[in-house]
């Protein structure tokens, strides 16, 4: 019995994969079984990373927060628990961005915190 091979459409499957591994060192980018593994490997690593991206940014802004913090006299606790007795309702994200760009708005924000 003569072997298929299976036509045009693995053929378009592999190219696709090929494709794929555009960028990737030595038989990864030319070999279709190689490929694959790369791909998989990528992808996996791809979903994984935009969750772990989500944790350092988080500890970037608190980082952040702290060090700004501190310059006031206070500290990241400190400062958040003000914030909540205070019902100030900002983020993480927007405090370490007025802590860079407007450190004296950020310098009030604490100041009214303590009170």
């Amino acid at each position: 019995m003569a072997r298929v091979k299976g036509g045009p459409r693995p053929h378009l499957r592999h190219r696709k994969i090929i494709h794929m591994g555009k960028g990737q060192f030595g038989s990864r980018h030319r070999l279709f079984r190689r490929a694959n593994e790369a791909m998989l490997k990528s992808l996996w690593y791809a979903y994984r990373d935009r969750r772990n991206r989500k944790r350092d940014l988080r500890r970037l802004w608190i980082a952040r927060i702290n060090a700004a913090a501190r310059l006031n006299g206070s500290t990241y606790s400190r400062l958040i628990a003000g914030l909540h007795r205070a019902n100030i309702n900002l983020n993480r994200k927007m405090l370490a961005d007025l802590a860079v760009r407007d450190p004296h708005a950020f310098e009030r924000i604490v100041e009214s915190t303590r009170g």
